[in-house]
């Protein structure tokens, strides 16, 4: 049976994608100010383990420019750039040969704002760059929608894989065998829901991606988003999510410890609406943390936390607040490639 490696295995590479025109990126400021978080992001996690990059046709400059000579760039047809939801779900084997995981992607749940006619090649795509088997599943899912724990357990959401915009008609049993079939994993741990900006009305929302919300950091143990304030809506919803996680025993029957990231001070977003800014979204690399930051006091708090999770590993905070106007942050436009000891590296030119 294949495995998902949890994300602190080491890495072979980071996959990522180059943020085009499109709905997500309407104007050219918007465009422009994207490409440069997206690119501080690659830089970042460029430090510790190698990076390559797809962009659309006629990109590779723009790319290029900002990413410098240290990041592969890799050419292919694009509609937005969440590589964590549209690219594949990496698995090992147990011989230890490396696989892709194919989900059907379809925009989020068919949302009005989104494009997927490229998006849904792409995980076939980069699993042939990266020159691994695709294992196709009929689940329509994402990666920003499920983390596991490398031992049996995984994270997963009801409005996402058991909402009809996604998968109509499936049971939760029948997800549930359909995850662990791919995943290797044997128990699911399913939220409610996840962050109030994540829905509608609120602009470009997963309906409710766990990685925003709650992540493990090694087994036994998760991080999970606190909201302080308590005029937001997430105040309740986070304590609550809180507390039933405590109550959950994992693949291994270990209580689960619960670690309490508290939100932002910043409660509202750009466009005055409820920020869902969290920190929890966060990206583990080979011996680095990648955390999201907000010029926000209690960025060095959350940093603080994690360098005591992950003492061996270095945290660098990089801005997010304009991914986070695009609806998602640097865990969703990260993809982990791991590292199998033997295995002859695809090619990732072009």
């Amino acid at each position: 049976m294949y495995r998902m490696p949890p994300e602190w295995a080491p890495h072979e590479r980071t996959w990522m994608a180059w943020p085009g025109a499109n709905t997500t990126f309407s104007s050219a400021e918007e465009l422009d100010a994207s490409r440069a978080a997206w690119a501080a992001v690659a830089r970042a996690v460029r430090r510790f383990e190698p990076v390559t990059v797809v962009h659309g046709p006629g990109q590779a400059g723009s790319a290029r420019a900002l990413l410098g000579p240290d990041v592969d760039l890799v050419e292919r047809e694009l509609d937005d750039a969440w590589m964590r939801d549209i690219g594949p779900t990496f698995v090992t084997g147990p011989d230890g040969e490396l696989a892709a995981v194919n989900w059907v992607f379809n925009g989020w749940g068919a949302q009005e704002w989104a494009s997927w006619e490229h998006d849904a090649k792409i995980a076939s795509q980069v699993a042939d760059l990266a020159g691994v088997p695709v294992l196709d599943s009929p689940l329509v899912n994402e990666g920003g929608g499920l983390h596991v724990d490398g031992e049996g357990t995984v994270l997963l959401t009801e409005t996402v894989q058991l909402g009809p915009e996604r998968n109509p008609g499936w049971t939760r049993a029948e997800v549930e065998a359909e995850v662990h079939a791919k995943l290797g994993t044997t128990k699911a741990i399913w939220l409610e829901r996840g962050l109030t900006a994540d829905y509608p009305p609120h602009g470009y929302g997963t309906l409710g991606h766990v990685d925003i919300v709650a992540a493990f950091a090694r087994p036994g143990t998760v991080v999970v988003h606190s909201q302080p304030d308590p005029e937001h809506p997430d105040h309740a919803l986070c304590a609550g999510i809180a507390e039933f996680l405590r109550g959950q025993t994992d693949a291994k029957g270990r209580r689960l410890e619960v670690v309490e990231v508290p939100a932002p001070t910043r409660v509202r977003d750009e466009e005055g609406g409820w920020a869902d800014y969290s920190y929890i979204n966060h990206y583990l690399c080979n011996g680095g943390v990648v955390l999201c930051g907000f010029d926000d006091p209690r960025d060095e708090i959350a940093a603080g936390i994690f360098r005591r999770l992950f003492p061996e590993r270095t945290v660098t905070l990089v801005d997010a607040r304009t991914i986070f106007a695009g609806g998602g942050g640097i865990h969703c436009i990260t993809q982990q490639q791991p590292r199998v000891p033997g295995r002859r590296s695809g090619t990732t030119d072009g």
